[in-house]
């Protein structure tokens, strides 16, 4: 292995990639965002290109990533927590409003056509540097807690293949117990490495990989549900859900289902960086709103399945993730192969709610210290066999930093219905809902107390509500793991 050192500066370096496609703006000065004619794929700044060549399906690949990861393993009993009627209308709820703060979102791509490549930014321009301030609190709380999410998701599926193996050679009622630090630490070793993709520019093929393995494990999901189902003989579960030994317990349970239904679901904190990499024409905010479209029809689809086959087959005993909580025993073989494809798909999943904190704080160090070597001089690796690989000093410590801490936190709260339940209410109406709804007012000139403007109002402060009793709940819940 050698290392040859570059004098490149960020002005042609991948880490500049962020801050070029910030700064790319058409030459027109009109208000139209649909204005398709526009076409500035290409940023530069130096000698430095980003190609813009995304199209609706690597839009809904990102999203697939994205959305369907930890939260459909928790469907079944979170539907199981609010029964029958209320549990399927919630999903079915949450997928329409998701629908319609992405809507509202896409078209706040372009502030006089230019181009806002991240959630904050877009914010920054749209509410001002106030407002930015606290959506970059909100947008980083929320990225580093759904790291920490999927930490413990893929320690739990890794734990639950040696269990699927154990149970199957011991018995059912062996006694099976793995822990999953170790697991957490493999996992977060690996993401080591996965960090150093540049941006989102460069792991579209991650994004596939990991959206194809989504569908797996949820197909898995849905098909061992199907056949208790049928194994039973009968549907199980109640209109009213799993009972409780008092309304307050009742009311605890249900409001953490609703905070993990919201985890499962919005997307708005990744939705303009997904959004940055799609080619124009035609306009980059009609292929994301088809890409989104496509998206959540797929991903409601599965989790109705998920959720109302997994509370079907076990009814009051569903358990808390589907496929790590052993409901299901055999075939041990194929629980082991969906663990594993969700251990992948987190692998990318990861990624797609990392790299936006990696863009963030690399742009603040760039502008903060332009000519810094560490910060901007990047180096060659040759490693035997494979293309040599560029490295920066910022990036390497930083992003590495960054995974260790996620780890970290994740192997003191491994709770994971808990952990969704605050992460779905915390990120739900803020971000999902009132700034998107905020933003598109004024790129859409809405006038006060029109019926627009009254419509939406309403629909952000019924969002604020559900947020309430979601992150109560899920608060109510994670404190009592922790001190049980």
């Amino acid at each position: 292995m050698g290392i040859e050192d570059e004098e490149q500066q960020y002005n042609s370096s991948s880490i500049a990639a962020p801050l070029i496609q910030a700064k790319s703006f058409s030459s027109s000065d009109d208000d139209d965002d649909d204005d398709g004619d526009v076409d500035d794929d290409v940023g530069s700044l130096g000698h430095h290109q980003i190609i813009r060549t995304g199209n609706i399906w690597n839009g809904a690949a990102h999203i697939i990533t994205g959305v369907i990861g930890a939260g459909v393993l928790s469907l079944a009993w979170s539907i199981g927590q609010l029964g029958w009627i209320a549990g399927p209308l919630a999903i079915i709820a949450f997928a329409a409003i998701t629908f319609v703060s992405t809507f509202l979102l896409c078209d706040c791509y372009r502030y006089r056509h230019r181009r806002c490549s991240s959630y904050t930014e877009a914010v920054r321009l749209y509410l001002g540097k106030k407002w930015e301030y606290v959506s970059v609190v909100l947008v980083m709380v929320n990225l580093f807690g759904t790291g920490i999410a999927y930490v413990i998701t893929s320690a739990s599926s890794a734990s639950a293949i040696m269990k699927s193996n154990c149970y199957h050679k011991k018995g059912h009622e062996a006694d099976c117990s793995y822990g999953k630090t170790l697991y957490m630490l493999l996992f977060g070793v690996v993401q080591i490495f996965m960090s150093q993709i540049p941006d989102f520019h460069n792991m579209a093929w991650l994004s596939i990989i990991a959206a194809i393995m989504s569908f797996a494990y949820a197909f898995i999901g849905f098909g061992l549900g199907f056949a208790k189902v049928i194994e039973n003989g009968t549907i199980k579960g109640s209109i009213t859900g799993v009972p409780a030994s008092n309304m307050a317990d009742k009311l605890w349970l249900a409001f953490q289902a609703l905070g993990d239904i919201a985890f499962a679901y919005p997307y708005a904190i990744i939705l303009l960086e997904i959004q940055d990499t799609l080619k124009s024409p035609p306009a980059e905010n009609k292929t994301m709103k088809k890409a989104s479209m496509v998206a959540i029809f797929v991903t409601t689809f599965f989790y109705l399945c998920c959720g109302c086959f997994g509370y079907a087959a076990f009814g009051n005993d569903t358990p808390g993730n589907l496929l790590t909580g052993f409901g299901f025993y055999e075939p041990f073989w194929l629980i082991d192969f969906a663990n594993a494809c969700i251990v992948l798909h987190l692998v990318g999943g990861y990624q797609i709610y990392s790299q936006p904190v990696f863009s963030v704080v690399e742009k603040w160090f760039i502008r903060k210290f332009p000519d810094s070597a560490f910060v901007n001089n990047f180096h060659t690796v040759k490693i035997p066999l494979l293309p040599p690989v560029q490295l920066n000093s910022l990036r390497l410590c930083f992003r590495t930093a960054y995974v260790l801490s996620t780890t970290g936190l994740a192997m003191l709260f491994p709770y994971f219905n808990q952990v969704l339940g605050v992460l779905g209410a915390l990120n739900f109406w803020p971000l999902a809902i009132y700034f998107p709804v905020e933003m598109y007012f004024i790129q859409r000139k809405i006038v006060a107390w029109s019926r627009k403007w009254i419509v939406l109002r309403t629909f952000s402060f019924f969002c604020f509500l559900v947020t309430v009793v979601g992150l109560i709940g899920s608060l109510e819940g994670l404190v009592t793991a922790k001190l049980s």
